[in-house]
């Protein structure tokens, strides 16, 4: 196995400033302070930068999934509502099985940053990680990410949790492993159980 990326950015994309300007923002603050990090490998992969067309678009985001470190997840009520962010989460629980019997995991690979709050509560699967990190405050006056002093104390913790898995990563890797052989999961169901209808009586 290859490590090509320090992380994989899992997110619902969006049209408008908001949204754009976070992941942006985050990216390239990701970006900054990873390097020093990594010998040859790139900081992040990012889906919108690194994929072209064609078909095969889910064999292409299996192996970079399989080849980055962690999974950094941009929580938005909208990424749990799309089919196919689903699926990447649930992909990386899967190689998180996996490593997790080459080398006692210092903490979960899915790292997910709350960038808007879902009205009622976050998820499960958002809050059971163990670690994430509350960038709901954030907004477009916040200015540039990798220099705010409110979020630079978050950004260190995810730049050194990831720091800490590539070197383990590094060290523990089977050498015959193959990430051409990962396929993506299929889409796994709703986040939240649907409620009846309620029908006049």
């Amino acid at each position: 196995m290859t490590i090509r990326y320090g992380c994989f950015f899992s997110y619902a994309h969006g049209q408008h400033a908001f949204m754009s300007k976070f992941k942006n923002d985050l990216i390239e603050a990701l970006k900054c302070y990873l390097e020093p990090h990594f010998d040859t490998e790139n900081e992040l992969f990012v889906d919108s930068e690194q994929l072209g067309g064609g078909d095969d678009l889910d064999q292409r985001i299996a192996l970079a999934m399989c080849q980055s470190v962690c999974m950094i997840v941009i929580y938005t009520p909208k990424y749990e509502a799309h089919a196919y962010t689903r699926r990447e989460f649930a992909a990386m629980q899967l190689i998180e099985d996996e490593r997790r019997l080459w080398y006692p995991l210092p903490s979960h690979l899915i790292i997910p940053v709350i960038m808007t709050r879902h009205p009622i509560s976050l998820p499960r699967q958002i809050t059971d990680p163990g670690m994430y990190v509350d960038f709901s405050r954030y907004t477009l006056a916040s200015g540039d990410l990798k220099t705010n002093p409110d979020f630079l104390p978050d950004i260190e913790k995810i730049v050194q949790r990831i720091a800490s898995h590539y070197h383990h990563l590094k060290c523990c890797t089977p050498p015959d492993h193959d990430c051409s052989r990962f396929v993506l999961p299929g889409i796994p169901p709703e986040w939240r159980a649907i409620p009846p209808p309620h029908f006049p009586r």
